[in-house]
């Protein structure tokens, strides 16, 4: 299986979406919208901000591993 390494995450607060590389050996638990500067956080029972705000899941929840 092809790990997807891009995602566009989008900011709850008005909606911006942005193309986002993801790190492919761990998760990324906090995110700055560009455009309001909001910061991102997963929630409960989310791996990561890529897991709840992206388009594609992260890399290692993508392999089969369990959350980071």
């Amino acid at each position: 299986m092809k790990i997807i390494t891009t995602s566009i995450v989008t900011c709850p607060k008005y909606g911006y979406k942005k193309e986002e590389e993801m790190p492919t050996d761990s998760c990324q638990f906090f995110y700055e919208s560009e455009n309001c500067t909001t910061l991102l956080r997963p929630l409960e029972g989310d791996c990561c901000v890529y897991c709840r705000y992206g388009t594609v899941k992260c890399p290692p929840v993508q392999h089969g591993e369990s959350c980071c």
